[in-house]
């Protein structure tokens, strides 16, 4: 599946976003997901299937100030 993630384009096999950022090996209680500019909660990052081109904007914490 063709995915547009954090504005580049990939090729993945997942069909959730679960299974994306586990692809990507995003770990972490402290995740931001969107999907088409929708923010998507933890607990339903198991059930939100993907669908070609979509957006994923994925954000983590940054340490430092």
């Amino acid at each position: 599946m063709r995915l547009i993630i954090n504005g580049e384009t990939q090729i993945v096999a997942a069909t959730t976003l679960s299974q994306l950022l586990t692809a990507l090996e995003y770990e972490g209680e402290w995740l931001a997901t969107a999907v088409n500019g929708e923010l998507i909660h933890r607990e339903e990052r198991d059930d939100h299937a993907l669908a070609d081109n979509d957006r994923i904007e994925i954000l983590t914490p940054m340490q430092g100030g």
